[in-house]
């Protein structure tokens, strides 16, 4: 398929399609693998449908390239990869009610701990059920999210003693031990170090009273390559794995191709004099004869419509720029300066036409966000198609 004329498509595709490209999945795969200090292992993140992408697709194929393990954030978005038949060790980063203890262990899953009291409640449930569950803890280190809080290496005594308790409970199995880190996106800033200094103090000392863990585990995407000395047993690459940087300054360490590419169909163009007013509240005039094409794909689709009379669409391998309020289903386009618009065309919101590339994260920085929040925000109704 040409971009900018629309040529041959699944029939399914004939309004806005996600396209996808495993090539590129299989190439940033690659180029995270090599970044691996040896023996390190590499899981999958799928969470969020796999960022938007797909995650029973994407998990197929991350099992085909060799990843040795998966997470993603709730038992539903496990339960959706073990019916389509994967296999791999797959970790529940979330909360999940402790009354669906009886599905974790018949799908085999690894629950997430970060509470004593939570972690009972498990005990409790998989004791009645004469089984045992497989965990990892969470601690605390600096996010300030989930976990065993742990900020104070010279008084870890709560700490260590809840994870203490937590490994003696029967009918838990907890075979890891994690943290995650706040701004390791940011390669100066001393925080991250700090957050790895207070992790790995803490399991010095639960290895000193004889508690160990057969996995540890704390690198996102930019500590995977910004700080390799934490690579532990294993990593956890999210956004690289689909093509984005975390950060600019993370763009030089390493080679990625983004997997995603969100399309739409142009369906009408018009000419409209000057001074008439585009879409809902009238907030965009004409500032002169202007060529209007109306693009397939609204915020209904993941479009942000904060990104109305700002964000760009490539037409053409040119860069247009959207015009008027970004409705439900489509929006418009000033495609004035593009020559032979036609309905039927099609329009890149973020991704390649040609030799002309509009990366998510230009149009992330736009809209004041990240582009995880884009590639995620690209609903169901949204036809991906794997190349």
């Amino acid at each position: 398929m040409r971009i900018g004329k629309k040529e041959v498509i699944p029939l399914e595709l004939e309004r806005t399609w996600a396209e996808i490209s495993l090539e590129n999945l299989d190439h940033n795969y690659q180029q995270t693998r090599a970044c691996l200090r040896p023996g390190c292992k590499l899981m999958g993140v799928l969470k969020a449908d796999a960022y938007g992408h797909g995650a029973i697709a994407v998990a197929r194929r991350l099992c085909a390239l060799g990843t040795e393990c998966l997470s993603v954030a709730t038992i539903d978005e496990a339960v959706e990869l073990r019916e389509a038949d994967i296999e791999l060790p797959i970790l529940i980063l979330g909360p999940t009610p402790p009354d669906r203890t009886d599905e974790l262990i018949a799908f085999d899953l690894t629950q997430t701990l970060y509470s004593d009291d939570e972690a009972q409640a498990f005990s409790t449930a998989a004791q009645a059920l004469g089984k045992t569950l497989q965990t990892h803890i969470k601690v605390d280190t600096g996010m300030c999210r989930l976990g065993l809080l742990y900020l104070d290496p010279s008084d870890p005594d709560k700490t260590i003693d809840e994870v203490l308790t937590i490994c003696r409970m029967p009918g838990l199995a907890a075979d890891g031990i994690y943290t995650h880190f706040a701004i390791a996106d940011v390669r100066e800033d001393h925080y991250t170090q700090l957050q790895f200094d207070r992790f790995m103090q803490l399991l010095d000392r639960l290895a000193s009273l004889g508690c160990r863990f057969a996995v540890h585990h704390c690198a996102n995407s930019s500590a995977t390559i910004h700080f390799p000395h934490m690579q532990l047993d294993l990593v956890r690459p999210g956004i690289m794995m689909y093509g984005a940087y975390p950060s600019e300054d993370m763009r030089p360490s390493i080679d990625l191709r983004p997997v995603m590419s969100l399309r739409a169909i142009i369906s009408q163009v018009k000419t409209l004099p000057a001074g008439v007013p585009v879409s809902y509240g009238c907030h965009y005039r004409t500032a002169g004869s202007t060529r209007v094409a109306v693009a397939e794909i609204g915020y209904g689709d993941g479009l942000l419509r904060s990104l109305s009379n700002k964000g760009h669409m490539l037409v053409h391998g040119q860069l247009v720029p959207i015009i008027g309020t970004i409705c439900m289903d489509r929006c418009m386009l000033d495609v004035t300066g593009v020559d032979d618009v036609r309905p039927g065309d099609i329009a890149t919101v973020f991704g390649t036409d040609g030799t002309v590339s509009a990366p998510v994260e230009r149009l992330a920085d736009t809209a004041g966000t990240i582009s995880y929040e884009l590639l995620c925000r690209v609903s169901r109704r949204v036809p991906r198609w794997y190349r």
